[in-house]
């Protein structure tokens, strides 16, 4: 696989693949705060609803607001960057990539990975939409299969950052990470200013409350209590995420 956004010879596109709550949208405010970089909050989305009939909070809204078609996605992610930057970061929910959808466009992108551990993550999908997540709306067995496509492309494994190496020094696992993808570090990544931000999907009123207060990457508190009835998908999610793991950026 090509290095990825190489084309035009300038820009640069990265796309981050995740499952939800796993600090992706902290990740993406991190690399908005630089001033060459654009974003764009998952653009598979809208798309994901449509073909897969899931019921989602603000479902029509997203539908509404972006396209349907994956192939228009693709265009807009492989195409200029906004506002002439630099580096176009995109924001992946990996359960939004259905496996009719072709990822050959993935040759003009610089892929990583960012996971979490399960118990965390179903802990924090079940507080937010008050259902037990199934692995499927986890979306760890997906990103596996995506981590796998990259890296027979590569010919080895591509960056993969675990959500609380980053909590727990962030400078460090940043600037390996932007090691990892060929771009140079931007202290600017480590702090940004509260609040929404235009380039926020519009179901940002149900998931962002959290990071929109946010000045940067730290542990708010002691951690809630577990919702009850995680234990399966926890379970379930547990080899997926341990995978994965094994490649994480400062292991060790």
């Amino acid at each position: 696989m090509a290095r990825g956004g190489e084309e035009d010879g300038l820009a640069i596109r990265i796309a981050m693949w995740s499952g939800p709550r796993s600090l992706s949208t902290a990740m993406m405010r991190a690399w908005e705060n630089r001033p060459d970089t654009a974003v764009v909050d998952e653009p598979f989305y809208a798309c994901y609803l449509v073909r897969s009939g899931a019921d989602h909070p603000l479902r029509e809204s997203v539908v509404a607001a972006q396209p349907t078609d994956w192939r228009a996605v693709v265009a807009t992610l492989t195409g200029p960057v906004p506002g002439g930057r630099r580096i176009l970061y995109q924001k992946h929910m990996t359960h939004h990539m259905l496996s009719d959808v072709p990822l050959d466009w993935l040759q003009h992108v610089r892929s990583a990975f960012l996971i979490r551990h399960p118990r965390d993550m179903a802990a924090s999908y079940a507080r937010a939409r008050e259902v037990v997540p199934t692995l499927a709306d986890l979306g760890v067995a997906r990103q596996a299969e995506i981590f796998d496509q990259v890296a027979d492309s590569l010919g080895r494994a591509p960056p993969v950052v675990d959500a609380d190496d980053v909590l727990d020094a962030a400078e460090p696992v940043l600037s390996a990470l932007c090691d990892a993808l060929d771009v140079p570090f931007d202290a600017r990544m480590l702090h940004w200013p509260p609040g929404p931000r235009p380039t926020d999907g519009v179901w940002a009123e149900h998931w962002y409350g959290s990071v929109r207060e946010s000045t940067g990457f730290g542990r708010p508190g002691p951690p809630a209590p577990q919702p009850p009835g995680l234990e399966g998908v926890i379970e379930a999610a547990w080899p997926y995420y341990q995978r994965l793991s094994r490649h994480r950026l400062g292991r060790g």
